[in-house]
């Protein structure tokens, strides 16, 4: 997993909610910007503050996700004309076995595999036979040179289409697919037919972000029937309501979870561990929601949490849990009722016997407690084994 704690964001980046809503800590989820940007006009406040303290936010979320294994920048140029240095001509790439040319095109991002196509008959059928991976920022003209283009931008509909076909045109399996760049409600029928292929054909690594607005919006579904994953990231969305969610529903090959500026319950956050067999790595980077983690797991090895509206942590059983990092995360009550100061927050470990590293904990405002031993406060910073 990514290394903890990456670049501390500025002050204007702990997912606070932005200054026209500080008096109501739920004033963004479940409301339309619409509606938002009405209500900060009618009190005099300036619009143009909403957009652009949620595109910190988002900025924010990116930070987190892991980078795709493949980058525009890196790609050879593949042509038979550059086989012309050769003394004697004579392409000897394409001799390589299918093996290794359908590896050498999985390397490559997905329009540059699927221009591989186009070298020579020996090369057309292997793009389809090749593991896939699809970022459908490469997809942009610029490869996405250019960085995120800001909340209130229109959505690119020829990025959405690309993503599209690709998917409909390729057999599978994914090796890895991350869609961060569309603005998910204004394709909610593409995002259900991405979600119904991957599940189909089979993906690995998935990074699904919804740009918003709305900050809310549902993930769908159909994400839980996806026994394939090894490495799932969410970023600003709404987990399903697990309880409507198939008893047979697992992930029974995930080994990384990360879940950035999500909305969730407690009971969705405790479903997705232990329909998680093989998890090792737990990521929770700014949830819109208050969390009370509650972890039960045979497989966890690292815990991050970072700017998260946070009550207590609880460890209950989680034999091979080795790090558990917190840092710069706050209670509920603190938003809920601004006028609570100095009650602690408690972090109870149960069973950990590997564990090796604990950080962050305030001194005044969290309490440790190991089995039967409460232990109030260590300086920030300070990792305690």
């Amino acid at each position: 997993p990514q290394s903890f704690p990456r670049t501390k964001p500025s002050s204007a980046l702990r997912l606070r909610p932005p200054p026209a809503a500080m008096d109501d800590p739920q004033f963004l989820v479940g409301t339309p910007r619409s509606e938002l940007l009405a209500n900060m006009e009618r009190e005099g406040r300036d619009p143009a503050t909403l957009d652009v303290g949620i595109n910190l936010v988002l900025y924010f979320v990116y930070d987190y996700l892991p980078h795709p294994p493949v980058s525009p920048g890196s790609a050879p140029t593949l042509s038979l004309a550059g086989a012309s240095w050769v003394s004697d001509g004579v392409d000897r790439i394409s001799r390589l076995p299918d093996v290794l040319l359908r590896d050498i095109i999985s390397r490559l991002p997905a329009k540059d595999a699927a221009r591989t196509a186009a070298l020579s008959s020996r090369w057309r059928p292997l793009w389809r036979s090749a593991p896939l991976a699809l970022v459908d920022s490469h997809l942009l003209p610029d490869g996405g040179a250019a960085g995120q283009f800001t909340i209130g931008a229109p959505s690119p509909r020829a990025v959405t289409d690309a993503v599209s076909r690709v998917l409909a045109a390729h057999p599978g399996p994914f090796r890895c697919v991350h869609l961060t760049r569309s603005t998910m409600e204004e394709h909610r029928g593409e995002m259900a037919r991405w979600l119904d292929i991957l599940v189909a054909k089979g993906v690995q690594e998935l990074v699904f972000v919804n740009r918003p607005w709305p900050l809310d919006l549902r993930l769908p579904a159909t994400l839980f029937s996806c026994a394939s994953l090894t490495r799932l990231y969410l970023g600003v969305w709404r987990i399903p309501d697990t309880a409507a969610v198939p008893r047979g529903a697992r992930f029974p090959n995930l080994k990384e979870l990360g879940l950035c500026m999500t909305v969730m319950e407690d009971r969705d956050l405790a479903f997705m561990l232990e329909r998680s067999p093989v998890l090792e790595s737990l990521i929770i980077m700014g949830s819109q929601t208050g969390v009370r983690l509650r972890l039960v797991s045979q497989s966890v090895r690292c815990v991050q949490l970072g700017y998260t509206y946070l009550e207590d942590i609880e460890v209950v059983d989680a034999p091979r849990l080795e790090r558990l990092f917190q840092s710069d995360n706050f209670r509920q009550s603190e938003l809920t009722d601004p006028s609570i100061k100095n009650c602690s927050s408690k972090i109870k470990i149960g069973c950990a016997p590997n564990l090796r590293v604990l950080g962050y904990i305030l001194p005044g405002e969290q309490e440790l407690g190991i089995s039967n031993t409460v232990i109030v406060g260590w300086g920030q910073g300070e990792h305690c084994a």
